[in-house]
């Protein structure tokens, strides 16, 4: 049996996300592969990261590249077979990598069996398997439902003569959860991979699950919703009452973790929603739901510290809020980009930024409560991709072009080498060009050097593994002025004061005398930070971390893990 610290590896812990698609292609296809990631694992390793968490490569006819799976027990040729897969898990523990996989349960492919067999008509095995509703008297879909990706959340299928729910995608139905014979069948598909030694699951969407059983409209939003879609979506406008993030849900997620509790592993829920800082807070106390959860509320293009210190307090509060009511607080897990949203560097550096932003940013968001995911890439500090009309693949972006280019800017190649074809993602033509400007900061440029980027990652990533203090600690907020996010994390005896400079000018702050005299932390990379006195000095995108005297030794920060190989 796991020990405490083992079962709750997930705590704290930094999750490297990979895009499949866009990380390495070992086969010379022009798309990235399984084989890709089990040859990059020892540069993984590397970064000095606890998971990897792998988007979809799950068998899909790619309408929305991977979130539309057409079999959960499977691995899409594309990306290799369940081999290839079972290989990538036992490559990644010899390294003492931990695996989290995409679960993309709300809705399917309508390439999938289960919905073939649904829609052929109303009396089947599977007729209630999806969400199907009569039109209105004059044809019209049942309600005002909109679906995230544009136009009604309601398709017409001729062969039932009736609609069917799709949030996203016409080609991604959603499945009926409020049918105990899809909890059943979704459940036996997440077993089949904890059988094959998975560690934990990212649950996409994961408040589409149930929807209202009585269809009513979904209300007018009080404030337009500019978090989780664009301000050019009218998706924004609506309250989503009653199309997601029902009461409903909670059972059943109780029953995920039940299942997942028999084998030790994790769960991570995306939660996208009107409140989503309230819905996490709601899926993971109690302990008996979701481990952690995160949401789009620093994926947005506000970056400044009195937003990131609005959104990290309200969580807090939700939190010990919701966990007293339960009996158990829950966990929340940062992110500041990923797959679905422009690079932080663009979004929050508007490609101006420096290296040294690049590194702040790693570490305030890597010592905030809770966990953090990293999106690939952006230990290079890679900047958006300007993909043009003719050569873009989201649906999204050719939908609500040209005001919101979609996601394929963030979903380019990684550049693994400067002077290769396609930046060594490939020797053919890759499904998304490599952006030239990334080829300036490929992983064989900045290897080796000290003061690159990804030498940053690995030395800071490396020294916070061993600070239980910021990956567990408690946090409190200091106010330092308008440029500066500075907080304490403090865990039994020990606290520490953490400061960063998001601006672009030096400054400095007075630290309350009620915190006592402190005595800088070395060892974790980060530069531009000063303490004299009770004053904090702090250079242009600069950082420093201090502890109470009385706090136990902080330990000096272990050698970084070998380099990867670069091809």
């Amino acid at each position: 049996m796991k020990n405490q610290k083992e079962s709750e590896w997930w705590r704290g812990a930094v999750i490297y996300q990979i895009y499949p698609r866009s990380y390495m292609d070992s086969n010379n296809d022009g798309v990235g592969d399984l084989a890709g990631i089990v040859g990059k694992l020892p540069y993984i390793a590397s970064l000095g990261v606890d998971a990897i968490w792998i988007s979809p490569f799950f068998a899909s006819p790619m309408k929305d590249f991977g979130y539309d799976v057409s079999d959960y027990c499977d691995v899409d040729p594309l990306f290799g077979d369940l081999k290839a897969f079972d290989q990538v898990v036992a490559e990644a523990h010899k390294l003492g990598i931990k695996i989290v996989i995409d679960q993309v349960l709300s809705h399917c492919s309508d390439q999938h069996e289960w919905f073939k067999e649904s829609r052929a008509s109303r009396k089947n095995p599977k007729s209630d398997w999806f969400v199907w509703a009569d039109p209105k008297a004059d044809g019209s879909p049942p309600n005002n439902w909109l679906s995230v990706f544009g136009g009604s959340a309601w398709q017409w299928d001729t062969r039932r003569r009736q609609y069917y729910l799709h949030n996203f995608l016409a080609s991604q139905p959603d499945l009926n959860y409020h049918s105990p014979a899809v909890q059943k069948a979704i459940l036996g598909t997440i077993k089949f991979w904890l059988d094959r030694g998975v560690d934990g699951f990212r649950f996409d969407a994961c408040n589409f699950h149930f929807h209202d059983a009585q269809l009513r409209n979904n209300p007018p939003a009080a404030a337009r919703d500019s978090v989780s879609v664009s301000a050019d979506n009218p998706y924004g406008l609506q309250r989503h009452k009653y199309d997601k993030s029902r009461p409903e849900n909670l059972a059943f997620l109780q029953q995920i973790r039940k299942l997942l509790n028999k084998y030790g592993a994790a769960s991570l829920g995306e939660v996208g929603c009107d409140d989503a800082l309230k819905t996490m807070a709601e899926y993971t106390s109690g302990g008996d739901k979701f481990n952690m959860a995160y949401s789009f509320n620093l994926l947005t293009d506000d970056g400044s510290p009195a937003y990131i210190r609005k959104q990290v307090e309200e969580m807090e509060a939700q939190l010990k809020r919701v966990g007293k009511r339960q009996g158990a607080a829950g966990w929340s897990c940062w992110s500041i980009g990923n797959h679905d949203r422009p690079r932080v560097m663009t979004r929050w550096g508007k490609n101006k930024a420096s290296d040294d932003y690049a590194r702040v940013l790693l570490a305030m968001s890597a010592s905030l409560r809770g966990s953090l995911c990293i999106y690939q890439g952006e230990e290079l500090a890679l900047t958006e991709a300007d993909i043009p009309f003719e050569l873009l693949q989201d649906p999204v972006g050719i939908t609500f072009w040209p005001e919101d280019k979609g996601r394929d800017g963030c979903r380019t190649p990684m550049p693994w080498t400067s002077k290769d074809a396609n930046g060594g993602f490939s020797k053919a033509k890759p499904w998304l060009p490599v952006a030239k400007e990334h080829l300036a900061r490929a992983v064989d440029v900045q290897d080796g050097k000290p003061d690159s980027v990804l030498s940053f990652y690995r030395t800071f990533l490396s020294w916070r593994r061993q600070q239980d203090v910021l990956k567990a600690g408690e946090i409190a907020f200091i106010d330092a002025g308008e440029s500066v996010l500075a907080f304490t994390r403090t865990m039994g005896k020990e606290t520490w004061l953490c400061a960063f400079n998001l601006g672009g000018k030096a400054v400095s702050f007075k630290l309350p005398k009620s915190l006592g005299a402190l005595v800088a932390v070395e060892g974790h990379g980060l530069a531009g930070g000063k303490l004299d006195g009770d004053t904090v000095k702090l250079a242009a995108h600069g950082g420093l971390f201090a502890a109470l005297p009385q706090s136990k030794p902080v330990a000096k920060a272990s050698k970084p893990a070998a380099k990867g190989k670069t091809k």
